[in-house]
């Protein structure tokens, strides 16, 4: 197990530090301190090539002028809050409009731009990275200074296990998340549709056409939206339903897990090179993005990520949650942290 880190940029004169945590098996995890991106995992497929499954980019400057949260921290809140408003006991409060009318994963300013501070630990079976970031009561126009811990360890079983903590001195709402990328294949030179997916869900929350959800969850099953057997993206990407033509022809929806007792939430596979994540996490969902609005904009080891380059499985309580009741309680208060866990596990068949 060991940790190295490099300087990647600087940032209104702060370093931009990447770290990369290697556990014995030649797993790569690589990270920076900016917004707690994860920049690649180099894992081997079945034939022992050694490849980047996530996407990212190699320069800060990408960083900066693209903005997809490739691997990055998003919060106060992922995913978006309708017209940019919400009460708590009560009491209004406007935050940032910065998709459409409506805020989108913390505002203009998230927790993916911020230089968090980061510390490392290395033990016998795991490498760790702690990130650490105060945002002030006001920030993005969230009530209440909040503290957030978020590490992401990776052990010797091929796990990231991110555990995600959080304390506020005021009422205020936190819904994290890691906007992960897939792509098992190793390069966006191929896309992620004939990947396969599995959600341990039997229902989902449909959508409005400005990606908002419309408050209530239907059943999944006869629909491309029933994931409880592996099924190919390309069967998404190509159906006319009404749900799938809103979000651009694929995924881009929450999805209610069932958290079936010792098995994964979640499968993501790829025959071709035999890799596969396992996802386990505490969260209430799962937001499935297959990168439908990907533009081919920008290169990504010299081939463009364009539409379907990559695949989210995004942990967190169902998006919106403050304006629908039965999607769960998001807001976070004084006398109980935040806590929560996702683990995502990489391996290979031959």
């Amino acid at each position: 197990m060991k940790i190295t880190k490099t300087i990647f940029g600087h940032l209104e004169n702060e370093e931009v530090v990447e770290y990369a945590l290697e556990n014995d098996n030649g797993l790569t995890l690589r990270a920076l301190n900016y917004g707690a991106i994860v920049t690649s995992i180099e894992m081997k497929d079945s034939k022992d090539n050694l490849e980047n499954i996530s996407l990212g980019f190699r320069t800060l400057e990408d960083y900066l002028k693209y903005s997809p949260y490739f691997g990055a921290h998003v919060g106060r809140v992922a995913g978006r809050i309708a017209d940019g408003q919400f009460e708590i006991d009560g009491k209004p409060f406007v935050i940032d409009k910065n998709d459409g009318n409506n805020h989108l994963h913390g505002g203009k300013h998230n927790f993916s731009k911020k230089i968090w501070d980061a510390e490392t630990s290395i033990n016998e079976n795991s490498v760790s990275l702690v990130f650490r970031y105060t945002s002030p009561d006001g920030e993005n126009g969230y009530p209440g200074t909040l503290h957030a811990i978020t590490s992401y360890t990776l052990t010797n079983d091929d796990e990231w296990v991110i555990d995600y903590h959080a304390e506020t001195d005021k009422p205020t709402l936190y819904n994290p998340t890691n906007h992960i990328y897939f792509n098992l294949s190793g390069s966006v030179k191929e896309t992620i549709l004939d990947h396969h997916l599995f959600v341990s869900s039997e229902s989902y929350a449909p959508l409005r056409e400005d990606g908002i959800p419309l408050g209530n969850i239907i059943p999944s099953a006869g629909t491309v939206f029933d994931l409880t057997a592996p099924a190919p993206i390309r069967r998404a990407a190509e159906s006319d339903d009404e749900q799938i033509t809103f979000v651009k022809q694929g995924y881009d929806h929450p999805f209610v897990l069932s958290h079936k007792k010792n098995e994964p939430d979640a499968i993501l596979s790829h025959e071709k090179s035999g890799r596969a994540v396992y996802m386990f996490t505490d969260a209430d969902a799962v937001v499935i993005y297959s990168g439908n609005k990907l533009k081919g904009n920008f290169t990504i080891g010299g081939y463009p990520a364009g539409k379907h380059s990559g695949i989210t499985m995004e942990t967190q309580a169902l998006p919106d949650a403050v304006h629908h009741e039965d999607f769960g309680d998001i807001v976070l208060r004084p006398e109980k942290p935040f806590s929560s866990r996702t683990i995502y596990q990489f391996k290979v068949t031959e």
